[in-house]
């Protein structure tokens, strides 16, 4: 053997060498978490087919994605045959919202291969972006095709539920829990499942549940006090409500509610201060709203404030005659004058003759009427 053959061969195994170190140099770096020094050595490898696939999966560990869709481009180009690079890809497209791409590569992939259930559910979820109500198609066949796929459960138990189709979400959820017991989602719509078939002291159980898993909302603390109140646990629906208001101090929908609690537990001074506040925020028709908060004032007999607030609820709307009713009982109280308080009682008679507060006035005025009477003689 000539010694230039001999050179070449030597040549040939550094220059190979040097390139597997630079590959294991690469995967070293990406293996460290060092990402974009890692992209730099792999671009430099000689076999740039072989590396595609990593450089795409370390764009994606620095956010660079476009970077990644082209890598996989190529990849895939390079390694047409790779079902498994085609999805990558594809929900690489559907993380970065290019909604008609993905659409059309988990098309193929389905076609490629109809019995992977997570194409149809990964297909399902990009249908879903497009508010297509076929969405719910793909993931009845992913949960038909395995019966343990938590997040198919999830979308078919939830599509029931929005369905009222109940004894069918109990099912599905069922079959959920008994593979993930401690699956959030799936607890969540059992315990939604009871609310709605108003067995509120099994949805308490669960909602419990899921505080006892560490998850804490809005919406769970607010069904937790819908279904405290429910079952007549009043100091535990205040205690519920009051964390609800933490997420949102401001939900006037939520301040009504904690107000009307505290009026029902005969916490007026509470609830005074809960429905004045919401009244403060409130920007609607607040007739209903302001007559809660006369009532609670009647109750503490602060009869002059009461009557402030129901002329407001009357001005909010004139024909409301709960409000009319409760100003009036607010002016009984306050006058003293027979011939004012008859006089306020036949005109409420008389704007409402189909009210059903009329026969309760009617007693009242003829109460009323009596003694007068009584005290003129």
């Amino acid at each position: 053997m000539s010694r230039y053959i001999v050179l070449f061969f030597i040549i040939t195994f550094i220059k190979t060498e040097a390139q597997t170190s630079v590959l294991m140099l690469a995967d070293s770096l990406y293996a460290n978490g060092y990402y974009s020094k890692a992209i730099a050595q792999y671009e430099v490898y000689n076999k740039p087919s072989e590396v595609y696939e990593k450089i795409a999966k370390a764009s994606i560990a620095i956010g660079n994605y476009n970077q990644a869709l082209l890598n996989y481009q190529e990849s895939i180009k390079a390694h047409p045959n790779n079902t498994l690079l085609k999805y990558e890809y594809a929900k690489l497209l559907s993380r970065t919202n290019n909604i008609q791409s993905v659409a059309s590569q988990f098309n193929k992939l389905i076609t490629l291969d109809s019995l992977n259930p997570n194409y149809h559910f990964e297909f399902g979820l990009i249908l879903e972006k497009q508010n297509d109500s076929t969405a719910i198609e793909e993931y009845i066949t992913a949960f038909s095709l395995d019966s343990l796929h938590q997040k198919a459960i999830y979308k078919v138990a939830k599509y029931k539920l929005q369905k009222r189709q109940f004894d069918k979400v109990e099912k599905l959820v069922d079959i959920g829990l008994q593979t993930n017991q401690f699956n959030v989602e799936l607890i969540s719509l059992k315990a939604q499942n009871y609310f709605w078939t108003q067995d509120y002291h099994q949805a308490i159980l669960w909602f419990e549940k899921l505080v006892a898993l560490g998850e804490s909302s809005k919406f769970i603390h607010e069904q937790l006090s819908l279904c405290y109140d429910k079952t007549y646990q009043l100091s535990k629906a205040i205690e519920e409500g009051l964390i609800a208001l933490k997420f949102e101090p401001n939900n006037t929908k939520n301040l009504f509610i904690q107000g009307r609690l505290y009026e029902k537990s005969k916490e007026f001074d509470k609830a005074e201060s809960y429905y004045t506040k919401a009244l403060e925020i409130e920007d609607a028709p607040l007739d209903a709203q302001y007559t809660q908060l006369g009532r609670v004032l009647n109750y503490q007999k602060k009869y002059a404030e009461a009557i402030q607030v129901l002329n407001k609820a009357r001005q909010e709307n004139p024909k409301n005659d709960t409000a009319a009713f409760y100003l009036l009982q607010s002016k009984n109280a306050y006058y003293e004058d027979f011939d004012t308080k008859i006089n306020l009682y036949q005109k409420f008679i008389k704007e409402f003759p189909d009210s059903v507060l009329k026969t309760v006035a009617a007693a009242q005025l003829s109460q009323l009427k009596q003694e007068k009477f009584m005290n003129t003689d």
